[in-house]
């Protein structure tokens, strides 16, 4: 009966077409929405198996959406420092609540990057969705693993009023190899508080102060002082300099075993003949973390003073030029108020404070997928993977496959509001011509009928 194979193979038609012009509907309705991806129908022939060459068997005609997720879309500039796109293949990953355990059924991925902070300072985006990202801790470093359980919603409002520890001091300086000794070299003796530096009966030939932080955000002065040894005295050597390190007040700090007045660390600084740091003969007490227990009821420190490396000239050095600091620098800080956000290409977020500090405080994995046009599609212009998707893998901006973030944009719709336009049209048509057939198979069988009479 092929009339009636005929009269639904253009029923097939107007089902295929009705779908297609779902999808049509629905791009050119998103044609202005943030990362959308277009969706276009493919249609496929339904073929009635017949073993006969001499008569045909219509079967008709379906329609099979497909998702081009994988296209990149053109990326416009914002005015927003939160406003992401990614500039390469890949996807943010986001998560529906800021409260929950992460894992693998909990997440979704997206490219509609326009995320604003929330009323509690936790970065979604209009549909509302939660950034997720890897917390960097106090010395740069991402948690190993980079895994679904690792990744916290990214808020920098808690950050407000946090201090940071200082761990290792940097100092950069000269010692003048020319400079002869002090008279007081002869019976210096940093044990004794009656010959040392730290209690002032001593004057140093070279002393510079830095500042230090503790675990509540007090301030401390660390100075760092030089006396110059007399190699005509016992016990005494060229090339050598007696070294006290002491925290300024005394009372700040708790004075460890056979120190007082502050100290916190005393020995001898070493020099090779080519003016360079000599560490086998510098006190280790110098070269090694140092503990500091302070008295306003601070977690102790263990501060290390980077002196040089040995045999280099990248920390104290001693050639015939004046005793100078050249340059200093000191970890850990006390953070104000956050005032704004920054975001670089890598995907680190950067905390911005009233007192002119940055902190490093996320970044941003991107997930990267073999087949991303298989994953399934989700509320909120999102997805989640699929067996066509296959797994993903949670990778740093630049490397395995992952683009770049790229901040101050957002990713236009992929919808071609042209070419949506003549898909409707001849999609439009294709649906008139299936009621066609549809009509004139009826008028067949309607003939059928009136052989009869």
């Amino acid at each position: 009966m092929s009339l009636y194979a005929s009269l639904y193979s253009g029923v097939s038609g107007l089902t295929a077409y009705s779908s297609s012009l779902g999808t049509i509907s629905d791009n050119i309705a998103n044609v202005n929405t943030v990362g959308y991806k277009e969706t276009r129908s493919q249609f496929s022939t339904l073929v009635t198996e017949s073993k006969s060459t001499t008569s045909y068997s219509p079967g008709g005609v379906q329609s099979l959406p497909q998702s081009l997720i994988s296209r990149q879309g053109l990326l416009q500039s914002s005015a927003s420092a939160t406003d992401l796109s990614i500039d390469g293949s890949g996807f943010f990953v986001v998560g529906e609540t800021p409260d929950e355990v992460f894992a693998n059924s909990s997440i979704s991925f997206t490219r509609a990057g326009s995320f604003t902070p929330d009323d509690e300072g936790y970065l979604k985006n209009t549909a509302g969705l939660y950034l997720l990202g890897f917390p960097i801790d106090e010395n740069g470093n991402i948690p190993v693993n980079r895994e679904v359980g690792s990744l916290d919603p990214i808020n920098v409002s808690g950050l407000t009023g946090t201090a940071e520890a200082t761990t290792e001091v940097t100092v950069r300086a000269n010692l003048q190899s020319s400079l002869t000794p002090s008279v007081q070299a002869a019976t210096y003796d940093a044990t004794v508080p009656a010959t040392s530096i730290a209690s002032g009966s001593v004057s140093a030939d070279f002393q510079r102060n830095v500042q230090v932080f503790d675990e509540q955000g007090g301030t401390h002065t660390v100075t760092i002082a030089a006396l110059k040894q007399d190699p005509t005295q016992v016990g005494q050597a060229v090339n050598q300099w007696f070294v006290e390190i002491f925290v300024e007040p005394a009372t700040d700090i708790t004075p460890g075993v056979g120190l007082h007045n502050g100290q916190i660390a005393t020995g001898t600084l070493a020099f090779n003949s080519d003016g360079t740091i000599d560490h086998s003969n510098t006190s280790a007490a110098l070269l090694n973390a140092v503990p500091i227990s302070w008295t306003n009821g601070a977690t102790q420190s263990d501060i290390a003073f980077d002196l040089g490396t040995d045999a280099t000239n990248d920390g104290f050095t001693q050639f015939d030029s004046l005793s100078t600091l050249i340059s200093s620098s000191v970890n850990g800080a006390v953070f104000g108020n956050v005032t704004g956000v920054n975001i670089n290409d890598e995907g680190i977020v950067t905390a911005l404070f009233d007192n002119g500090l940055t902190r490093e405080v996320y970044q941003l994995p991107i997930a990267t997928f073999q087949n991303p046009d298989g994953l399934n599609r989700r509320q909120g212009n999102s997805y989640t993977r699929s067996d066509q998707s296959g797994t993903f893998a949670l990778q740093l901006a630049g490397t395995g496959g992952a683009g770049f973030v790229a901040p101050s944009t957002l990713e236009a719709s992929t919808v071609d509001l042209g070419n949506e336009f003549t898909q409707l049209i001849t999609t439009q048509r294709a649906y008139a011509a299936s009621t066609r057939i549809i009509t004139t198979a009826d008028e067949m069988l309607n003939e059928l009928n009136n052989i009869k009479r």
